[in-house]
């Protein structure tokens, strides 16, 4: 997924109906919290246009995990300004963790910015945007202890009609010393799973074939007598014809329990995010991830064990703070030890209010931490392609999503494993469930052919 991906859903409308323009940044979180705001909106008369130009109200929904995230969004906001030369009256709204971390701050230094909300204060949008039409600035970053915005049926921005995230928690209890996250999305709280359910019900008859829980931690939901491991449960049982996936899950909390859940049911996806971060357990200790080398070893042979076609990805930073030469190739020697299908991996940047930033130094040098940097992504490259070229010769059952972009006579979906898969069209449509051989691949992509029967991967 690209690091910046417009969400937008453009309805026809009259011209005096007032239009939103959303734009989001950052983790699948921000996706989500987006439908909510979008859905909140809509309830009181707004449309939504993919034309920011056209629009009454902007709203940039924002990531505050790294600097360049927040640089980007500053960009961003530039742009929008200018559409004020000819439509003084539109409003420009900043939510998400960088609102909750900058908070008024952010009116003083972005002039073209009206409105701040943090991600507790979504239902306050239509008192701020009052107060704004009114003359005035407005602000609400307050964090909540209860808010989950599960009586919220979310607008499904961007939608492919076919998978859909459903927020399972919000907040994060986890410390990591480099993230902002806890300070930015408070404390961690859990959705009834009724509400849950309901959801995948509504999206599963809209002929929805997919859904991935959302959590900051998935592994620490906890509502009552349920679990997490019990909560996949309740939702695969909905339909063998849904398929369920989730993120994320955290190596000090995933338990054997969930493993056995994802291998007991098919249309649980074999496909698990499980961020290392650092491979060296000093540096870990350093980041208060709350595990060791060794333990997150283990996890991963528990996974190899009990769920054995499992995709797994991860998280990797480097150049943390004190991060020495023999501390970095611990995380080589781990990489290579997993071979993980997939990684999103970063050099690390300081947060301003962290652990990390109050109790360590930034001391290793730009140069260092992108030259590290490159040899993780040159390794990973070969380690992906190495697991997409297991997939050969073998049947996979693909959920079909769109349309592939290199061919119309094509169409793309993705396996269990979370694989793009891509094949001829014939008569398959969106939503089907397609069995294909795989017969050649790229580093990422296997290239296949329909098939009717077959042994599935």
């Amino acid at each position: 997924m690209p690091f910046c991906q417009v969400v937008k859903m453009l309805y026809l409308c009259s011209p005096m109906q007032k239009k939103l323009f959303i734009e989001s940044y950052g983790c699948a979180m921000n996706f989500s919290d987006s439908e909510i705001v979008a859905s909140l909106l809509t309830d009181k008369g707004y449309l939504v246009t993919a034309d920011f130009k056209q629009a009454d109200l902007i709203l940039v929904n924002t990531c505050a995990i790294r600097e360049n995230a927040e640089l980007r969004v500053r960009n961003r906001l530039k742009e929008f300004n200018s559409v004020k030369k000819y439509n003084p009256s539109l409003m420009i709204g900043v939510m998400g963790c960088m609102a909750e971390r900058l908070k008024s701050r952010l009116l003083e230094e972005e002039k073209s910015v009206d409105l701040v909300v943090g991600p507790d204060s979504y239902r306050d949008l239509p008192r701020l945007i009052e107060e704004v039409e009114g003359g005035q600035k407005a602000v609400n970053v307050l964090l909540s202890r209860e808010e989950t915005y599960a009586d919220i049926n979310p607008v499904r921005l961007d939608s492919n009609g076919v998978s859909a995230f459903i927020s399972i928690m919000r907040g994060c209890d986890n410390m990591c010393s480099f993230c902002v996250v806890p300070f930015t999305r408070g404390r961690e709280r859990s959705r009834d799973p009724e509400s849950i359910l309901a959801e995948a019900r509504d999206l599963l008859a809209k002929g929805y074939r997919e859904v991935t829980l959302l959590g900051q931690n998935v592994d620490s939901y906890k509502f009552a007598s349920v679990n997490f491991a019990r909560l996949l449960e309740m939702v695969a049982l909905l339909s063998s014809e849904l398929r369920v996936r989730f993120s994320t899950s955290h190596p000090k909390d995933i338990t054997d329990e969930v493993l056995y859940t994802m291998a007991k049911y098919d249309n649980i996806c074999k496909n698990l995010h499980l961020p290392v971060q650092s491979g060296n357990s000093t540096v870990l200790g350093r980041m208060n991830r709350g595990y060791t080398r060794e333990w997150y070893l283990d996890r991963i042979a528990a996974v190899r064990r009990i769920v054995p076609d499992c995709a797994i990805s991860t998280d990797i930073i480097t150049g943390f703070c004190g991060e020495t030469e023999a501390e970095y190739r611990d995380t080589i020697s781990l990489m290579e030890k997993v071979k993980y299908d997939f990684a999103y991996m970063f050099a690390y940047s300081e947060r301003p209010g962290t652990l990390a930033q109050r109790n360590y130094q930034d001391d290793i040098s730009a140069e260092v931490k992108q030259t590290r940097l490159a040899e993780v992504v040159a390794l990973q490259q070969t380690h992906s392609a190495l697991r997409t070229r297991t997939g050969l010769g073998k049947t996979h059952r693909v959920l079909v999503e769109t349309i592939s972009k290199k061919s119309a006579a094509q169409l793309s979906g993705r396996n269990s494993q979370n694989s793009v898969v891509v094949f001829d069209k014939q008569d398959y449509k969106k939503g089907d469930y397609v069995n294909v051989l795989a017969e050649s691949c790229t580093v990422a992509t296997l290239i296949g052919r329909p098939v009717t029967e077959a042994v599935f991967r």
